[in-house]
């Protein structure tokens, strides 16, 4: 397996992978995600790509097909009046193929996206993951990370 930095030319296999993380979370709360949508449009990911401070990994089988990828965002709050000024790298999306599941892309991934985060003299690493998606939290929760905020909601 290969990681790297992806690129728009990865842009139409990321799509697809866009849609099965959208298929996943309107399974789990279709009162809140669409069928059949994706986060980002193509110009977005342009954009993203091409933004430093927010890193997109792409992993690659051996065959050279993307089977996986992770969206960050560099995060810092500098001058707040509560937060200390650490500087964060948050995993907006981690999604691996499906039909790549269990073959540790998802772990390959992580551990890369820890190790970028040192280098880049991050203090910690944050993400959110959906009540919904389970076996995500478990994933998560096996890769050593622990809850620090608890979204709550009481539907009307």
């Amino acid at each position: 397996m290969t990681i790297r930095r992806a690129s728009a030319a990865d842009i139409p296999r990321i799509d697809d992978l866009l849609y099965q993380v959208a298929q996943v979370h309107h399974q789990g709360r279709p009162d809140l995600f669409k069928a059949g949508a994706k986060k980002y449009t193509d110009d977005e990911l342009v954009g993203i790509l091409a933004d430093d401070e927010t890193p997109v990994f792409a992993a690659f089988n051996d065959e050279g097909t993307l089977v996986g990828y992770a969206f960050c965002i560099f995060q810092q709050h500098p001058g707040s009046h509560v937060l200390t000024d650490v500087r964060t790298l948050y995993i907006d999306d981690l999604c691996v193929d499906e039909h790549a599941r269990g073959l540790h892309v998802g772990s390959a991934l992580y551990r890369y996206v820890l190790d970028f985060a040192r280098q880049s003299g991050c203090y910690n690493v944050t993400l959110n993951v959906w009540s919904c998606n389970p076996s995500a939290q478990a994933f998560y929760e096996h890769m050593g990370l622990t809850p620090y905020r608890i979204g709550m909601e009481q539907i009307l």
